[in-house]
């Protein structure tokens, strides 16, 4: 007898579209399935692990230095309202299809194997470089915090090449207890998410001494020439540059432009939703997580910002080369806050590293198990985790992160999310109209008009982002399609049971 069909779809243009039976078949397979051991708090406290880390000190500062003043409580405010709108339409998909893979499992049964593709190359490339960048950081808040205690340790050292230690140091760490079971990582990264939110709590309390109502204004700064005048087409907007605007910093647009920037702060949620396959009950867990997590992440990026340009003027934060929090406690004579803070972005880029490893490993899983990658990386160890990839993955992550200067791809992680975040919101009325009957324990209201201007507010804030990221995006498509023809395309399990089916 004849397996029966992956697909959903017979169409003469050939979309290869795999169903939700399909992917719930996968899930499992066996040797190929993962252990459902999270819940609630747990997923909650995996989208705060990775959203809040050492951004929260320092990228409110250098979005109201350079951009937007004290508006840019509006900017995180926007940024969390763009990012919940996609997160619900993550959540529709979950409670629907609720394997691992996120955006890419949710768009192969939406729109098919090509878009599925790209987001999942997309998946990969935010996940990768995010880990890269953020363990990179976390080694240099790890030889500052030693600093402040006396323990004089660089960075980097000279072993031929620079070697940053720091980096190997907690991927390997993370990649280990990964390794080891899903549930033992994340009771791990819950204890240090809640040492990390004491201590940005007391921040916020400690600064709220110092703010000052005239700070405030003008709350929304007068838009001027940027320093420099249009000199570097590169590091301009892709909106500066298709229409030809001088750059400039303040006024609605810098309020826009610092909302782009700040939603950096915003992302890993939906890397969250990868773990759809390791969740209890995952059709109510996994939404109910996810917006717990999403209000506990934006009250405490809402309250810093209200705390840090009521300390000091943004105009004082923009003399400073890297503005930060620090800054404004400098400025008020507290100069102490600086180890404090120090501390807390270790502490928080901690978690931040593991949900990365974590997400960027079950994408590759999932793309894995279908075929699109090789099936080697899908096999899964006894104690139902997925070993050999994230192995891989651990190995790859502390290679970049500990050999390379890896500060100028940060552009490619927000890129990245963002094209997933808009294909996820399309997929959600695409879905609703070839598959209306699907059971769904969680609905996005209001459809088709919220899921739409999610897409459209995700597209406004890429054509935000440098002229230099889009080539680079551009670029990591190029080579994501010639994978994807030369490779995923001939290998597709879907592929090959929609050829078996028509024959």
């Amino acid at each position: 007898m004849s397996a029966p069909s992956r697909t959903t779809t017979d169409r003469p243009n050939r979309i290869r579209i795999k169903s939700i039976e399909a992917s719930l078949r996968d899930s499992e397979e066996q040797g190929r399935s993962l252990k459902r051991t999270l819940g609630t708090v747990d997923i909650a406290a995996m989208g705060i692990a990775v959203a809040v880390g050492a951004g929260i000190f320092s990228v409110g500062a250098q979005a109201a230095a350079n951009f937007a003043g004290p508006s840019v409580i509006l900017s995180f405010v926007l940024a969390a309202v763009t990012c919940g709108l996609a997160i619900m339409c993550y959540a529709e998909f979950a409670s629907t299809i609720p394997v691992a893979g996120s955006a890419y499992t949710f768009t192969y049964a939406s729109m098919g194997e090509l878009l599925a593709w790209i987001v999942g190359w997309d998946l990969i490339l935010e996940t990768l470089t995010a880990a890269a960048v953020i363990a990179k950081y976390w080694g240099i808040y790890l030889s500052t915090a030693l600093d402040v205690f006396g323990i004089n340790v660089p960075a980097t050292i000279d072993v031929g090449i620079p070697f940053t230690w720091g980096p190997v140091l907690v991927v390997g760490v993370f990649t280990a207890l990964l390794a080891i079971g899903t549930q033992l990582s994340s009771r791990v990264s819950t204890v240090i998410t809640a040492i990390k939110i004491l201590i940005v709590l007391f921040v916020i309390v400690v600064g709220a001494l110092f703010v000052k109502a005239a700070n405030f204004a003008p709350f929304i700064p007068p838009a001027q020439p940027t320093k420099g005048g249009g000199a570097d087409v590169w590091e301009q907007s892709l909106v500066a540059f298709a229409t030809g605007s001088a750059p400039a910093q303040y006024g609605g647009f810098g309020l826009l432009a610092a909302a782009s920037l700040v939603f950096f702060a915003f992302i890993g949620f939906d890397v969250v939703a990868t773990s759809a396959e390791e969740t209890k009950n995952p059709q109510k867990t996994l939404p109910k997580g996810i917006f717990l997590g999403l209000g506990v992440v934006t009250l405490l990026y809402v309250g810093v910002s209200i705390v840090l340009t009521g300390m000091v003027s943004y105009k004082d934060l923009a003399k400073a080369d890297t503005p930060s929090l620090a800054t404004a406690f400098d400025l008020v004579g507290q100069p102490w806050a600086a180890g404090v803070i120090a501390v807390g972005s270790l502490v928080g880029l901690t978690t931040v590293v593991m949900v990365l490893l974590l997400g960027l490993s079950r994408i590759v899983f999932s793309m894995s198990r279908d075929g699109l990658l090789p099936r080697w990386f899908s096999v899964t160890s006894k104690r139902g985790t997925p070993m050999r990839v994230q192995i891989v993955a651990g190995v790859v992550v502390a290679g970049i992160a500990g050999f390379t200067q890896v500060d100028a791809l940060e552009g490619m992680i927000n890129i990245g999310t963002l094209s997933a975040f808009v294909l996820v919101s399309i997929g959600i009325v695409v879905l609703r109209r070839s598959q209306p009957d699907v059971p769904r324990a969680f609905r996005v209201p209001w459809s088709p008009v919220l899921p739409i201007l999610s897409a459209v507010l995700c597209v406004w804030l890429m054509c935000n982002l440098t002229t230099l990221t889009w080539v680079r995006f551009v670029v990591w498509l190029v080579v994501g399609m010639v994978v994807y023809w030369s490779y995923g395309r001939r290998h597709s399990r879907v592929g090959r049971d929609l050829t078996a089916t028509r024959s």
